[in-house]
């Protein structure tokens, strides 16, 4: 029987998202049931990726319900809704905003529309490595800065001469620290007209430090600035891929002769303008994450380990020892940690799961490091 609006029932629903998503739609009185959900389909803890356990916010769920209706269409409505709601959110105009499936997307174009041959990518290590793939495959050489001693941006260092594009992540990805406000403002402040730099805020919402702010509101002042941001992580939405970029018009319309049409689904942009308009939901993931991460930083140190000040839902720990050995023996014990770094070989990068995910995360790395 062809499946309409009217048939699709709590089971077609299920059998379309899958029982993962379904049990979030049905779950009772979030977050309360949540140490109940599985880990993943596998039963694997998944620890790798710096997702939100928590899933995307009850009306998000409510609203992909209701897009069913809509996916026969193109997306067009639906993202010129979503970008009139970011537009509004970081009072900018709406040709001064540019969806991405996923912010991934937005750093790939970035590097097509501004490095290349003689138009080098200037980014930290270790940082967030996808950028400098997608400059590389342009043909542009990679510059690579070390952090500084205490994790920050070496943004002094970061300044060549002649960079087509400068990449920062703040706060940074792996290490989950943040360069201070007042050095990237100086650093703004010094950038040479021609050079782009492009700010990746994918964890804005969980830096919680007097030290740091967002730097969408010097874009009006700043043209060769761009912002990017994500649904895929305080928003639960990793799996609908969501992001979006925020600089001035002129910016906005070279990244966009880059672009795919039609790139954003509708079911991703209706959840993603739900999702915008239910803060409690944010600030519950905020506080659960929180709570978790003191509670893993205290365990990871009462192992007599050091762990880097987190502004994230994640946290980097040094073992001590190349850290190659203890991800593979967590994963022969189902716990799925971060990669291993080769900037940092030592250093073991771990998401902030659910309570019962870390209890059995620190669990099997105690046993692994025996």
């Amino acid at each position: 029987m062809a499946l309409t609006s009217s048939s699709l029932s709590r089971r077609g629903f299920v059998q379309i998202l899958g029982a993962g998503a379904a049990a979030a739609v049905v779950r009772p009185q979030w977050p309360a049931a949540l140490a109940q959900l599985p880990a993943t389909a596998s039963g694997i803890v998944r620890l790798s990726s710096n997702e939100n356990p928590y899933g995307p916010s009850t009306a998000a769920f409510d609203a992909m319900r209701k897009s069913f209706d809509l996916v026969w269409r193109y997306p067009d409505e639906e993202v010129d809704a979503l970008t009139a709601d970011l537009a509004k959110l970081h009072g900018v105009a709406g040709e001064q905003v540019l969806l991405g499936a996923g912010s991934s997307q937005i750093l790939k174009i970035a590097a097509a529309a501004f490095t290349g041959p003689g138009k080098p990518l200037v980014m930290a290590e270790p940082t967030f490595e996808a950028i400098g793939r997608y400059a590389q495959a342009a043909g542009a050489e990679v510059v690579k800065v070390p952090l500084t001693a205490d994790y920050r941006h070496d943004l002094e260092r970061m300044l060549p001469a002649g960079a087509g594009l400068i990449y920062i992540c703040n706060p940074n990805n792996p290490t989950a620290s943040l360069t201070p406000k007042a050095e990237v403002r100086a650093f703004l402040d010094r950038l040479p007209a021609g050079t782009r730099v492009l700010i990746d805020e994918a964890y804005f919402h969980y830096a919680e430090s007097g030290d740091y702010e967002s730097v969408i509101p010097q874009i009006k002042d700043r043209p060769n600035l761009i912002v990017a941001r994500t649904f895929s992580k305080v928003y639960g939405m990793a799996g609908l891929r969501c992001g979006y970029a925020v600089a001035q018009p002129e910016t906005i319309r070279l990244l966009l002769a880059q672009h795919v049409w039609d790139n954003v689904n509708i079911m991703a942009c209706t959840a993603a303008r739900a999702s915008l308009g239910d803060s409690a939901h944010v600030e519950r993931s905020r506080r659960l994450n929180r709570e978790t991460r003191a509670y893993v930083r205290s365990g990871l140190e009462g192992m007599g380990y050091k762990v880097i000040p987190s502004e994230t839902n994640f946290l980097m720990a040094d073992l001590r020892r190349d850290v190659g050995s203890v991800i593979d023996a967590l994963k022969q014990r189902n716990v799925e940690p971060g990669r291993r770094f080769p900037a940092m070989p030592n250093y073991l990068r771990v998401t902030i799961g659910t309570r019962p995910q870390m209890e059995a995360f620190l669990g099997a790395l105690r046993t692994a490091v025996a």
